[in-house]
């Protein structure tokens, strides 16, 4: 039953790993009302230990991996991680500096990723819909 209610209705934490922004605007444009995540279930959440889906973007650098993999062990089991962007996936142009971690897989397991730079809504709900249905196998 409960994994059922978590499948119908996931709660998101967001982390900005250092990011241009731009994934973060095309996330909020999916949350606004005309895209209506809200009607999906999708709700934010103001921290990890009430999400079921954590939601990463923009390159890991040396000062935000620790706060990641913090916020990754802070959320209950089951959880899902999506990568939104190249930079997440990749590093995409950051991925040659000095300061750069590595992409978010490296940190910590992802299972839905979302490529674009930056992606667009639709494929951001998308993600977020995949996400979803693995919260609901597990």
């Amino acid at each position: 039953m409960v994994s059922k209610a978590r499948a119908k209705s996931p709660w998101v934490f967001v982390v900005n790993a250092a990011s241009c922004n731009g994934c973060l605007i095309e996330l909020l444009a999916a949350l606004s009302p005309r895209y209506d995540a809200e009607r999906l279930g999708c709700i934010l959440v103001g921290t990890p230990r009430h999400a079921d889906v954590l939601v990463v973007m923009g390159p890991v650098t040396s000062k935000t991996a620790s706060m990641l993999v913090r916020a990754y062990r802070q959320m209950p089991e089951p959880k899902v991680t999506v990568a939104i962007g190249v930079c997440a996936a990749s590093g995409g142009v950051f991925a040659g500096s000095p300061v750069f971690e590595g992409p978010v897989d490296k940190l910590i397991p992802v299972d839905v990723y979302v490529g674009g730079c930056p992606p667009r809504p639709e494929a951001i709900l998308k993600g977020l819909m995949e996400a979803a249905e693995k919260l609901g196998e597990g």
